[in-house]
């Protein structure tokens, strides 16, 4: 049987064409969508970073780490369901055991490492930027990160997990009661 088609009667019964009704869906999905939108900001932050020297590029990555206290926008939420590599790293956030933490990082990390993500904290970066919270440089490698790396969506991560455990502030100061 050959798939129904945009023009085609719709097969509910409406009597609608199948576009105007439960449709045939076209065009990209929210995960496409999000990595075109991280390519083209990506591309138009790159004259903000022509020309800086080593120890300019040196100092933006090291505010590009401290970038997630600055906001609560700029931190990845985590998931509500506490799945065994999540809990190993705020077990481990809690015990301040920073090589538990960096051996449960990465699968947590896959975990939350979507497009979609990305694009949220890239959006978060840009508004905080427009706003003036942000100098244009540490925003445009931050865009560029998002884009390519992973420094920004780590430390997003860390200190998301430090909040929720209960061993940092958020970035307004307030101490969250670990569960």
């Amino acid at each position: 049987m050959a798939s129904q088609r945009r023009n085609d009667p719709c097969s509910c019964g409406s009597g609608k064409k199948a576009k105007r009704c439960c449709g045939v869906h076209r065009g990209p999905g929210g995960e496409d969508l999000a990595r075109a939108f991280l390519a083209v900001e990506a591309r138009r932050a790159l004259p903000w970073l022509v020309g800086l020297s080593e120890g300019e590029f040196r100092q933006l990555a090291h505010d590009l780490l401290g970038l997630p206290r600055l906001d609560l926008s700029l931190l990845v939420p985590l998931p509500s369901l506490v799945t065994p590599p999540l809990g190993r790293l705020l077990e481990a956030l809690v015990d301040d055991d920073a090589d538990r933490a960096e051996a449960a990082l990465p699968e947590v990390l896959t975990r939350i490492d979507t497009a979609q993500t990305r694009a949220s904290l890239a959006r978060a970066v840009l508004t905080l930027r427009q706003s003036g919270r942000i100098a244009p440089r540490l925003a445009a490698l931050a865009l560029l990160d998002l884009d390519r790396g992973t420094s920004l969506l780590e430390a997003s991560l860390i200190n998301a997990a430090a909040i929720a455990a209960g061993t940092a502030r958020t970035p307004a100061g307030l101490l969250v009661a670990a569960a």
